[in-house]
């Protein structure tokens, strides 16, 4: 098993926005995320080996989840990797006060910034994921999250246990909603030779071809993780 945690806003710092407006609004939510100290981005994730041969049910630690999605064309699964992130509950707590306070555009450009600085952790806890397999001669492929076409939003608490979860603060709550709730898990697949993914999660999201972040989640080259 394994965690860490990482910087994010100064990589969000350089990216740019469409208007001058905009970017005004973006950077002083940034500021106030600095200043604040309002992300706090941690992972953890464990790989856990197989109980039986792999089929539609994927059997590990002790559970179960229905994903056939991520059975491979050819190779061999032989783990799954199930992950967890968050950037903690500062910003959603501050995103509350704004609106409370009737600052708007504010408050919404700052749950915009604490939504990239999600998917930031998020890809950087994949690409720990895939070095800590490729030290022991593994590939990984594909990504689920609970929710997507492939794995029932209901796998949500499997997918928390397994990643081990409370290390970090992060539960399920009784609505099955993740607290504190800018927080993403997800499962991948792990074993010997997998193929290159060619779908995406975002797949079947009518908005994918205009959309900035399934952009970036498109396959990449051989080896590369499915975002």
């Amino acid at each position: 098993m394994a965690s860490g945690r990482c910087r994010v806003l100064g990589v969000l710092r350089r990216v740019g926005q469409a208007s001058a407006a905009l970017a005004r609004l973006r950077d002083q939510a940034l500021e106030t995320a600095c200043q604040e100290a309002l992300v706090d981005a941690v992972w953890c994730y464990r790989i856990v080996p197989l109980d039986s041969p792999p089929d539609a049910w994927l059997s590990a630690g002790g559970v179960s989840l229905y994903a056939p999605r991520l059975l491979p064309e050819s190779g061999r699964l032989t783990a799954l990797a199930c992950a967890v992130c968050t950037i903690g509950p500062a910003l959603e707590r501050r995103v509350r006060t704004l609106f409370e306070q009737r600052r708007a555009s504010l408050a919404v450009a700052l749950d915009q910034l604490g939504n990239e600085a999600l998917f930031e952790t998020a890809r950087r806890m994949q690409d720990r994921i895939a070095l800590a397999a490729a030290g022991e001669g593994l590939s990984v492929a594909g990504e689920l999250r609970p929710g997507d076409p492939g794995l029932e939003a209901s796998a949500q608490t499997s997918v928390l246990h397994l990643a081990d979860a409370a290390r970090i603060g992060c539960r399920v709550s009784d609505g099955g909603l993740l607290e504190p709730l800018k927080s993403t898990s997800m499962v991948l697949g792990v074993g010997v030779d997998l193929p290159a993914v060619e779908w995406s999660r975002c797949d079947p999201c009518p908005s994918r071809d205009r959309c900035r972040i399934a952009a970036k989640r498109r396959p990449r080259a051989e080896g590369a993780v499915a975002r």
